[in-house]
């Protein structure tokens, strides 16, 4: 029990270490992008696309904890791509969870008000009005866009939890064929040897 407790420990300062950085990287890079980006409406662009990017890994994050293990057992017997991947993904449905939810979620949430400060800082500059009202009208909007794709996407994602999963398996083993990189190589040649057994 105490290894168990301090490998959760370990692993959860690692996430938020790397997530701290991770945010840190992607903030300085977008606003970077802004400054190089004259148009207001490309900024715009890149925060829909943002919001966007929270609520499919929101909806990944919650069909990995819903999805079941039967409809694809067949499909990994027959060899048929991504189905290896979609069990590991259910079998790990805390971590994927965590990442989606959490991480990439925070992530995306703090990433996303940066960019709609900067956006309304770039409207108003020159002008004599407050910042206040504008600021918090794209904080409504930011988080009325969030809040309700996510809660669409919930329920997407628990009725089509299954499809979900392996729609991402199959995109995971499209990744590791192109890239020649097995994600999952330790954890596959574990459950094999499970199997053998």
């Amino acid at each position: 029990m105490g290894n168990n407790i301090r490998k959760s420990l370990r692993n959860s300062l690692l996430i938020g270490i790397g997530s701290a950085l991770l945010a840190i990287l992607v903030s300085l890079g977008s606003e970077a992008f802004l400054k190089r980006v004259p148009q207001i409406s490309l900024a715009f662009l890149l925060l829909l696309l943002i919001v966007f990017i929270n609520i499919m890994f929101d909806v990944v994050g919650v069909a990995a904890t819903a999805a079941t293990e039967a409809p694809l057992h067949a499909k990994a017997a027959r060899k048929v791509s991504g189905a290896s991947q979609s069990l590991i993904l259910i079998r790990h449905a805390d971590r994927v969870a965590n990442f989606c939810t959490d991480v990439v979620g925070d992530i995306a949430g703090i990433l996303g008000g940066a960019l709609g400060a900067m956006i309304i800082f770039r409207m108003v500059t020159g002008a004599t009005s407050e910042t206040a009202l504008p600021n918090a009208v794209m904080a409504g909007v930011i988080a009325g866009l969030t809040v309700g794709g996510k809660a669409i996407g919930k329920k997407v994602a628990i009725d089509e939890a299954d499809e979900i999963i392996f729609l991402v398996g199959k995109i995971l083993a499209w990744w590791e064929r192109v890239t020649g990189t097995h994600l999952f190589s330790n954890n596959r040649q574990n459950g094999e040897k499970v199997k053998r057994r």
